[in-house]
């Protein structure tokens, strides 16, 4: 059962990479488009900012996931490591706590966020619901909430290296 779950974390996770890096592909070139033609132009497109404030949304949240599946995010662990073994396992414990605690808020609120604001418009894209632009929350904060489940049941993933 452990196996199978760690398979699907797996490809959970490379669904979050593929997300936050494809929208990180996307800003790198919206972003130069903008710039262009505001200033070789001189008509600046409308639709490169939202755009970009967009992927900038799904980029945040899938990519927090994703790094804090591999604990490639921001950890300031220092005084923690400095602790004996018992206060270093407390402290890790009420970090995991703290993450699904925070995991269970955003999935919660933030499905309330997409649905309240669902039937609203984007300004700059009215046929795009601004529920669209709060969807990662929600999506982040369960994928997260795996994450952190997988962690607590099945330890820490393997590095990256040792899936080829």
């Amino acid at each position: 059962m452990a196996q199978h779950f760690r398979k699907a974390m797996d490809a959970l996770y490379f669904v979050c990479v593929v997300i936050a890096g494809t929208a990180l592909v996307l800003i790198s070139a919206v972003i130069p488009w903008g710039v262009y033609t505001r200033y070789v132009l001189n008509s600046a497109a409308s639709w490169p900012e939202p755009t970009a404030v967009l992927l900038t949304i799904w980029l945040t949240f899938f990519g927090a996931a994703a790094c804090y599946r591999l604990r490639f995010h921001m950890n300031v662990s220092f005084f923690v490591k400095l602790m004996p073994p018992f206060w270093q396992r407390f402290f890790d414990a009420l970090a995991e706590a703290a993450m699904v605690a925070m995991s269970i808020f955003m999935t919660i609120w933030g499905a309330k966020l997409v649905m309240t604001t669902w039937n609203n418009s984007i300004a700059d894209f009215p046929g795009l619901s601004v529920g669209v632009t709060y969807l990662p929350i929600p999506l982040g904060g369960a994928i997260l909430l795996l994450f952190v489940v997988e962690r607590i049941l099945c330890g820490a993933p393997p590095a990256p290296a040792s899936h080829h």
